[in-house]
């Protein structure tokens, strides 16, 4: 990714995006082959594009295709797997205002829905939708909570379910309230976020966006070896 899209962050123009994405995309192909994929951060198509021309696997759109009409068609010409994020507003003012939702998971798949069938109007195909509902991309705690207790509702999409928890603020509010009564960084809230990973996994989340990968991954390869998913 190369514009920051915490809450609060300014966008940067596309000649800067590539100037940031492009070498890496490059030195990662270069240097470490071929045996993984490549997810690029953008909601630009000519980002998306010289991305993808690169080595580039998948565009992770935070817009859902949404912020730039020109997505779908990149998306759909290079055939690869793209991820569909919720968002209420952009990252500068998503988390500013009056944040409400009649249904936070109804409104959401009802978004995911038409991307959907934006997408398939425009070439995509059906298999290539990855669906994100956006933890903490205008949504309260109250909203974020909401939508981990209730993941496997996003089943009825029949697409896999990706889920960004870690690090998130909403963590910190939930802890600083009812235990701590203080901020606790971002790099130190490893084991809030494996807990709320847990959850999201047990209702049916199957790709999961992190900081720490060695301990994600030991923690999630315990959970599903006593869940039966996986055998040696």
């Amino acid at each position: 990714g190369g514009e920051s899209t915490r809450p609060g962050a300014e966008p940067v123009s596309a000649d800067e995006e590539l100037d940031r994405v492009i070498p890496v995309i490059k030195a990662l192909r270069k240097h470490l082959g071929d045996r993984f994929f490549i997810s690029v951060d953008t909601y630009k198509s000519v980002v998306a594009k010289a991305a993808l021309e690169e080595g580039a696997d998948i565009v992770n759109d935070i817009s859902g295709m949404s912020f730039d009409p020109e997505m779908a068609k990149v998306v759909a010409k290079y055939d690869c797997p793209v991820i569909i994020n919720h968002i209420k507003g952009t990252p500068k003012d998503m988390q500013t205002g009056d944040i409400y939702y009649d249904d936070v998971v109804y409104d959401i798949v009802e978004f995911f829905k038409k991307q959907i069938k934006w997408g398939l109007e425009n070439s995509i195909r059906p298999d290539r939708f990855i669906i994100d509902p956006g933890i903490g991309f205008g949504k309260r705690v109250e909203h974020n909570v909401e939508i981990i207790k209730r993941l496997s509702e996003f089943r009825i999409l029949g697409l896999p379910i990706l889920i960004g928890i870690s690090r998130k603020s909403f963590l910190n509010v939930i802890l600083k309230n009812l235990l701590t009564k203080k901020d606790i960084p971002p790099k130190d809230r490893l084991y809030a976020s494996l807990g709320a990973t847990a959850y999201a996994v047990l209702n049916g989340a199957h790709i999961v966006r992190v900081h720490d990968v060695k301990e994600t991954a030991e923690f999630l390869t315990i959970l599903d070896t006593i869940r039966g998913y996986r055998v040696e």
